[in-house]
């Protein structure tokens, strides 16, 4: 079959990208080396939706990154998305660091972000009275938010598949050539035909941009290291807490969470690749120590995570968007404010490839929504309704954050089913609570297994090869 589109990666960026084309009259291919779609950094990252202050004025990383945030809060309530708009404060704690905070104004004001306002301590502490008595002032920013990224990715990838995508999990790109007017793009899974590629593969863009084009741009893989906070220290913020900027990034955060929890990093240390995502000893030491400036009573001992995600930094401060080669069109070094930018540089790929030559016929009827039942966020009038509906939806699985069976048995019959527990984590939301999974794990592989009518043996963890049961075989003699 010949695609007009295929879309290399199928992380928020690539998602957003199907999401946009699948409004239209077209064949497309979704290409993603994993077992489900948001496995690299859409999956882990700080969940910000970031106001746009901090790029440079000019850059398309400061437009798309103010209309990506502009359109979050409708896109999230279309596609039953968690996202609240919590607003955020750069803390200064020096003369310094309150001229980059008025810098950081003026920047802002010229990219278009909306209704900041430079604070006081006063009303630094007034809003925010756990933070460190040394703030000297700050920039808000009631435009930026939280979100579920992977939530996120997942409503974007699973409407594009309604509309008529094609999601091709487990397809790694192995090299692609140029016949015939289209390309020929070669995988693990025999070859893949396209008019267009729509290269989004994160820390692996480089590559695949170097398949079809000379070098133009280096990928350098950036770890950053996060501990997820249990609820009771969630109080320690109500907004999104940033330090200045430097050269290694936003510096440390102390941020709410749409699940109600505490996220706290990252620090951002050069890796080798889109793998190096261990936790270290060191670099949770150096989140502590640097968080402890911004908000010093969190206690450490209430961490129910850790987890750390590899940015897509480039050698540049700027996305890498644009024409890479005839009818190949680069979505890459998608660093931070990727998340924030990703719907904006969704249209952004759409423009592009129009210019490149691609008819656009708009379809009649789109699916541009999706109804997701998120159980515990229901009135007792509504909870009831549900239940009487389908009873799965009266017996909690998770206890923890009170995820139903219904709402685990309804991600593994949704439009891209999971193979993982952790698949139906990032659906349904079992496992993120103070247990992680402790209680749920084995009981939600029972589920997958039965609905997926599959031995609990073949149940995986998360990526390909983690298996949880394993039995051993006798050898014949």
């Amino acid at each position: 079959m010949m695609y007009d589109v295929a879309i290399i990666g199928c992380g928020v960026i690539g998602a957003a990208a199907a999401f946009e084309l699948s409004k239209y009259k077209l064949n497309i291919a979704v290409l993603e080396k994993e077992n489900d779609v948001a496995m690299g950094a859409s999956r882990a990252n700080s969940a910000i939706i970031h106001a746009g202050y901090d790029p440079e004025p000019g850059t398309l990383m400061a437009r798309l990154n103010v209309q990506g945030c502009a359109m979050a809060e409708q896109l999230c309530k279309d596609l039953s998305v968690p996202y609240e708009k919590i607003g955020s404060l750069v803390l200064a704690f020096s003369e310094s660091e309150l001229e980059t905070v008025k810098k950081l104004y003026d920047r802002g004001t010229q990219n278009g972000v909306p209704d900041m306002r430079i604070l006081s301590k006063e009303e630094v502490l007034q809003m925010e009275p756990e933070v460190s008595h040394e703030v000297m002032g700050a920039l808000y920013a009631p435009s930026a938010g939280i979100v579920g990224p992977w939530e996120y990715t997942i409503a974007f990838a699973e409407v594009a598949v309604q509309n008529g995508a094609e999601m091709k999990l487990r397809t790694r790109v192995e090299g692609i050539e140029w016949a015939d007017n289209h390309y020929v793009i070669h995988t693990n899974h025999g070859d893949v035909e396209a008019k267009y590629i729509v290269n989004a593969a994160g820390v692996n863009s480089g590559k695949i941009h170097e398949m079809v084009a000379e070098k133009t741009f280096e990928i350098r893989p950036n770890r950053g290291e996060y501990y997820v906070m249990d609820k009771c220290e969630a109080a320690r913020a109500k907004h999104t807490l940033f330090q200045c900027p430097n050269e290694n990034g936003k510096g440390v955060l102390v941020s709410p969470t749409v699940g109600g929890n505490l996220i706290v990093g990252p620090n951002a240390e050069g890796v080798s690749g889109e793998n190096d995502t261990h936790n270290t000893a060191s670099g949770m030491a150096f989140v502590q120590k640097m968080a402890a400036k911004s908000v010093p009573a969190i206690n450490y001992r209430n961490s129910i995570r850790n987890f750390a995600g590899v940015r897509a930094n480039l050698n540049k401060d700027e996305f890498q968007i644009g024409v890479a080669a005839k009818q190949f069109i680069d979505l890459a070094g998608i660093k931070s404010p990727g998340l924030s930018s990703a719907p904006a540089i969704a249209l952004e790929c759409v423009k592009l490839l129009c210019e490149e030559g691609l008819a656009l016929e708009r379809k009649e009827n789109p699916v541009t929504t999706r109804q997701h039942i998120h159980f515990r966020k229901l009135s007792p009038e509504e909870k009831q309704k549900v239940i009487a509906e389908n009873p799965l939806y009266g017996r909690v699985i998770c206890r923890c954050e009170t995820i139903t069976e219904g709402e685990i048995v309804d991600a593994i019959h949704s439009p891209i089913p999971p193979c993982s527990i952790d698949g139906i984590k990032r659906r349904a939301g079992s496992g993120l609570g103070r247990c992680q999974g402790g209680f749920c794990g084995p009981r939600v592989l029972d589920i997958l297994a039965r609905e997926l009518k599959v031995s609990p043996l073949d149940i995986l963890q998360d990526k390909d090869g983690s298996f949880i049961l394993m039995n051993e075989t006798k050898k014949e003699v």
